[in-house]
Parts: C-alpha cells; sequence; structure tokens
C-alpha cells in the first residue's frame, strides 16, 4: 500500500487526473476499475475520479510496488540552480506561494524547444527543489510552469505558476487580457503622438515569421506611447493589448518603425550601426512592466499592483547615452 498526501500546488485538479499523471503508463479503465473495486481510495472512501482535490487530502493506492512501478514514469531528474548558467538566472522580481514574477535575461528560453534546452521553466523547478518546496516525487503530478512567453532575445517580465492554482488563475487573468502587459523598445524614426493601431496577423511556420495584414483571421491590438525621441530614432512604451507570437515587432515594422536590433523584421544597415558601438545583439525590446486586477485571497498579494522588470544594461546605456531632442527626463525615469 502507499499513501500520497495532496500537497497544496497539486490542489484543484480531479483525482483521475492526478492519477493518470502519478501512473502515467496505467490505461485509464485500470484506473477506473481499480477506483471501482476501493483498491484506490480517497479519503478512506470509495471515489469515482471526478473528485477534486483539496490540499491535505490522502489517496491510498492498495497495489503492489512493481505494479507502481510499471505503471509510473519516473519524473525526469533535475538538478539545483547550477543548471542555469549563472549569468543567465532571473532576477525574482515577486514571490508567494502560488506565483513567480522574474525577469527573464536576453538568450534563455522561456520554455524548452528541445529537450536538452534550459529554459525559465526548467530554472524555476530547479529553483522550487532547492527550495524545498517541491519534490522529485510531487513533479509527477504537477509541474510548476510559465503562464506568459517572450521571445529567446527579449528579456523582461514572465509569470509562472509554483501552483496549479496560481497556474490557472494567472492563465484566466491573461486569457480575458484583465492583466495590463507594458514594453520598452527603440524603433527607427521619429514618434511623436500616442497611438492604437490594429492589423491581422498571419504566421509563417516553416520561417518562424509573421505577417501583418489589412484583413485575415487573427486580429492584434497594439497601442504605443512615445517617451522620447528625436530625428532618426523613438523609445516607445508599448501597451501589448493582443499577445500573438512577434506582435510587437512585427507590428510596428509593418507601420514603418522597426525595431533597433531586430535582424528578423527590421533595418539591416541601421541595426549593424550600433551592433558595432553597443553590441545589440538582439532587438531592444523589454517587458517592463505588468499591472494585475483586483485579485481575493489567496492571490491578494499581488492584488491591484504594478510590477516593474529593471532595463538591462546594453538597453540602458543606449537609453541613458542617446541625445534625445525631447523627453530625456521621461527616458531616464525608466530604469528601477
Amino acid at each position: 500500500m502507499r499513501e500520497i498526501i495532496v500537497r497544496e500546488n497539486e490542489a484543484g485538479q480531479r483525482l483521475d487526473k492526478f492519477l493518470r499523471k502519478y501512473m502515467s503508463e496505467a490505461p485509464g479503465s485500470f484506473l477506473y476499475k481499480m477506483l471501482r473495486k476501493k483498491n484506490i481510495v480517497w479519503n478512506g472512501k470509495k471515489a469515482t475520479g471526478s473528485e477534486k482535490l483539496k490540499e491535505g487530502d490522502r489517496i491510498r493506492l492498495f497495489l503492489s510496488d512493481e505494479t507502481i512501478r510499471q505503471f509510473s514514469a519516473e519524473a525526469q531528474p533535475q538538478g539545483g540552480q547550477e543548471m542555469v548558467p549563472v549569468g543567465m538566472i532571473p532576477d525574482i522580481i515577486y514571490e508567494d506561494r502560488h506565483i513567480l514574477l522574474l525577469n527573464k535575461p536576453a538568450g534563455m528560453l522561456s520554455q524548452k524547444a528541445k529537450k536538452e534546452d534550459i529554459s525559465v521553466v526548467e530554472y524555476v523547478i530547479s529553483y522550487l527543489l532547492a527550495q524545498g518546496e517541491i519534490t522529485q516525487e510531487s513533479l509527477r503530478t504537477f509541474k510548476p510552469s510559465v503562464c506568459n512567453r517572450l521571445d529567446r532575445n527579449t528579456t523582461g517580465l514572465i509569470i509562472a505558476g509554483k501552483s496549479l492554482a496560481g497556474l490557472q488563475a494567472a492563465a484566466s487573468l491573461l486569457k480575458e487580457r484583465k492583466i495590463r502587459k507594458y514594453y520598452l523598445c527603440i524603433v527607427k524614426g521619429k514618434i511623436t503622438d500616442q497611438r492604437k493601431i490594429q492589423g491581422f496577423l498571419t504566421k509563417d511556420e516553416k520561417h518562424n515569421t509573421v505577417k501583418i495584414a489589412a484583413k485575415g483571421d487573427a486580429l492584434i491590438e497594439t497601442e504605443y506611447m512615445p517617451l522620447a525621441w528625436r530625428e532618426d530614432m523613438t523609445l516607445l512604451k508599448v501597451h501589448l493589448i493582443t499577445g500573438k507570437t512577434h506582435q510587437i515587432r512585427a507590428h510596428l515594422a509593418s507601420a514603418g518603425h522597426p525595431l533597433l536590433g531586430d535582424y528578423k523584421y527590421g533595418d539591416r544597415a541601421w541595426n549593424d550601426v550600433y551592433k558595432k558601438q553597443y553590441r545589440t545583439g538582439a532587438q531592444m525590446l523589454h517587458a517592463y512592466q505588468i499591472i494585475f486586477p483586483h485579485m481575493d485571497v489567496p492571490f491578494d498579494g499581488i492584488s491591484k499592483r504594478a510590477f516593474y522588470a529593471e532595463v538591462p544594461p546594453v538597453f540602458w546605456r543606449l537609453i541613458k547615452e542617446t541625445v534625445w531632442e525631447h523627453g530625456t527626463q521621461e527616458a531616464l525615469e525608466v530604469r528601477h
């Protein structure tokens, strides 16, 4: 017999889904048969599998260790924080029992694309293992993850869920567009007025690019506010209303204002000038600010709060050393 006590970060999921993760190689028919025969019980009672789990619930498996091993895929080994190269460890902006806010550095994936990748997800898991907040055993039934994604070379704020409740709450807010997300970027050309632009985005999966058109299926909305400008470039604060792949980069480029350092959608000759002087190897785009709506317990710690991610050094040097015609003070106030 094996007893499993449900942890806080596992709570909120159905019993049958929990069991499918814990014994991922077991057919569903086997699990439901064991529930019917009371070889798997929940809080000492017969269960159907539809029960919602709460922290402290006890699940007993009246199965042999050999059977459990046969049907269980071992949790993937996760190391400590040393898994992530020291120079790429994200700064933690905020943390509570359910949510982590991180400042993602350039060069790090939000989620792994290949098995050998190290992403923000691997860092979060490594960090929580080192803190003793999760265990290798608990990774079999719940895996902390990120709620929003940034391109590899886009820096800034990422929301991660430490618990299922945290993941679900943040995902719901993002889907309903109740979280306001603001970015900083430097673009080509002079912009002096706030604008909201719309378009339709189409993905080109083969080339990992997107195109913006006047009509199509995926409507996108981007609002931008100039903070500082001169004749050849502008520092923008961008409100990402919809959140599609490469939206800010492609949308601003289609409007005639490509991002500095963006070789996929931008101006190569212009980029090369700054790459030589400042070593800008990627787009100057930073997820700068997140504002949460009113939230009830247990998320009252982030309710109606704004969080900022410090601008990375290369980006900050560009802001500070550029001679702006207008908005010098506004530009210098974004450091945080």
